[in-house]
């Protein structure tokens, strides 16, 4: 079968093409036959050695942690073949996702709701766990809790936005110009234009606040942070993760490291906002074979709601 793999750490540059056999399912997995593979930047940030300590430095390595297809083999489960489905591999920093079959625990599949396509299903498990982990790090909010989500049109930003209005939150997001359509739809309040305003630089503070850029950094928005208030982190150094533990201890100004592995809980919260008429919106699709184009472009950052690969 083809697959995408890698045999160093580095850019895209590494990516290539392989030709290896078919997964050979063991008693607790099912085989999938992948139609789509959505990307997320765990992928980039693993194959640049970033999270080496937890991938390991053996190769070589696959891409792609989530995806979207139909049951070849069902094993031992519940599922029977031609299933439409839709999961994670297991081991996101050992595994990928972006080849024709693969091979995964039954409990890392879910059924494919009828009402959205395979490249919405992908598109699901990582940022849409992430989302709900959020939430539930948050506590209880309301309209009073004041929100700041800065990046908030990306793939992980569409859900929780949604989500958040969800709760009836009032939220404040940072974008660029061409997503303050997307933030103002999928639920913000107010949207602030990085471009032309530094959020920073502001007056207001805020409940929560949530980086999905990466850019922004739990010191620097301390600066809109009220005395007892938290900073939300789904894209931490793993240096950060002991020392944000040690320093909460001693500060009403929280940073909170967001670690989310899907599990049936949160993918069950997220079905029944498809159920809700959740959107999710497809920036770009790119075919298998322009795979190293399609991390080329989700790498250059600013897309607006999800990247996919199709197979």
């Amino acid at each position: 079968m083809k697959a995408i793999a890698y045999h160093q750490f580095g850019n895209t540059a590494v990516l290539q093409i392989v030709d290896e056999p078919t997964p050979v399912i063991q008693s607790n997995q099912v085989l999938v036959k992948v139609n789509v593979v959505s990307i997320n930047p765990m992928d980039w940030k693993i194959r640049k050695g970033e999270m080496k300590l937890m991938s390991g430095s053996t190769f070589p390595k696959h891409t792609g942690v989530e995806f979207a297809g139909v049951i070849e083999d069902a094993g031992n489960s519940d599922f029977k073949k031609g299933d439409e489905v839709f999961g994670i591999v297991k081991n996101t920093m050992k595994e990928g996702a972006l080849a024709a079959y693969v091979a995964v625990p039954s409990t890392s599949v879910w059924k494919k709701p009828a009402a959205i396509d395979f490249r919405r299903a992908a598109s699901i498990p990582i940022a849409g766990a992430a989302a709900v982990t959020m939430l539930e790090k948050m506590g209880d909010i309301n309209a009073n809790t004041e929100i700041l989500v800065n990046g908030a049109t990306g793939g992980l930003g569409m859900f929780l936005l949604q989500l958040l209005k969800q709760k009836g939150a009032n939220v404040t997001a940072v974008a660029s110009t061409k997503a303050i359509e997307f933030a103002t739809k999928w639920g913000a309040e107010a949207v602030i234009d990085y471009t032309v305003e530094d959020v920073l630089a502001g007056q207001k503070t805020y409940d929560i606040v949530i980086d999905l850029s990466g850019k922004m950094g739990y010191k620097s928005a301390k600066k809109i942070m009220k005395a007892k208030s938290l900073f939300l982190n789904p894209t931490p150094k793993p240096i950060e993760i002991p020392i944000s533990l040690l320093k909460n201890l001693f500060t009403g100004k929280k940073h909170v490291v967001i670690l989310s592995q899907p599990a049936t809980k949160n993918i069950t919260v997220l079905l029944n906002a498809v159920n809700r008429e959740l959107q999710i919106e497809i920036n770009k699709v790119f075919p298998f074979t322009r795979s190293v184009a399609a991390y080329q472009y989700a790498e250059k950052g600013g897309v607006i709601g999800k990247v996919v690969i199709e197979l």
